[in-house]
């Protein structure tokens, strides 16, 4: 796999994410400033201006119309993804950290890091149509968590919300988990790279093994993205570095074909073996994995 390195951040990556159509792609960083990439070429197209602090997490509406990010500013904003115009500014007590669009793109759900005497908390927001008409009105405040909620998403139809964080525990609130790991950061500055588990490794979803990896990191992987159509490349950033890598699938692909011995029959031996339809029979191309 030939990685591309695509240059536009000053500070480590956070968080990417490609919207539906896996046309484009949106990275997050520390140096404020959201970054939109063509996913086929790893162009940057531009960025989006008006954070203060470190940008944690992004989402994009099923129509790549929005944009949602959430920093360490203490605010919530959304984006015309065209213009890069700011619609729209949540401004909170705390950090967010994370932010997701509902389905339907009515809601967003939103987490706010512990700060100060505040307590890490989940809101739901509602998004208007119309940008004129967008206000900052919490529909639903969650609060129990204890230490940072990482994540949080939407669970089907919108009915529940699915956290994780800190505290190593997953939560399904009624009313509507992207695990990650690795080697931890602060020990990033004393371990050899050849020594630290800096590899990102794919592996084929039917026969479970290893088919590709991909080296030469420095730190911990941070942040992994893959196009929506599965075909096309996949990014993914590291943690102590500004940069993205556009990994190029190789040809042929790191894929074995499986091929299948014949169905049981149902007749009996003597009269299976006279048959002539059962005689040499072979795995059809529909009994064959590619």
């Amino acid at each position: 796999m030939r990685p591309i390195l695509m240059k536009g951040h000053e500070r480590p990556l956070t968080f990417l994410k490609y919207n539906r159509e896996g046309d484009l792609l949106f990275s997050c960083a520390k140096d404020h400033n959201p970054t939109v990439w063509f996913a086929d070429n790893g162009e940057r197209l531009g960025t989006y201006r008006g954070h203060n602090g470190a940008v944690w997490c992004c989402d994009v509406s099923r129509d790549s119309r929005l944009l949602i990010t959430g920093s360490a500013d203490q605010s919530v904003k959304l984006w015309d993804i065209q213009s890069g115009t700011q619609l729209y500014s949540f401004n909170f007590e705390a950090p967010a950290r994370a932010v997701e669009f509902s389905v339907g793109d009515k809601l967003a759900v939103i987490t706010t890091d512990p700060f100060m005497e505040q307590t890490p908390t989940i809101q739901v927001k509602r998004i208007a149509r119309d940008p004129n008409d967008q206000v900052g009105e919490t529909v639903l405040t969650i609060k129990g968590p204890q230490g940072r909620i990482n994540r949080a998403v939407w669970g089907p139809l919108n009915k529940t919300i699915i956290s994780a964080g800190e505290d190593a525990v997953v939560r399904i609130w009624d009313s509507e988990v992207v695990i990650g790991g690795g080697q931890d950061a602060s020990a990033v500055t004393r371990t050899d790279h050849r020594a630290g588990k800096f590899e990102a490794k794919f592996f084929h979803k039917i026969l479970q093994e290893e088919i590709g990896g991909v080296k030469g990191h420095f730190g911990p992987i941070n942040a992994l993205a893959f196009n929506p159509d599965g075909r096309r490349p996949n990014f993914f950033g590291k943690y102590h570095d500004e940069n993205i890598k556009l990994i190029l699938p190789v040809s042929p692909p790191l894929c074995r074909r499986l091929t299948l011995p014949p169905p049981a029959c149902p007749l009996p031996k003597a009269a299976c073996c006279t048959s002539s339809s059962h005689r040499g029979a072979t795995a059809s191309p529909a009994n064959s994995l590619q």
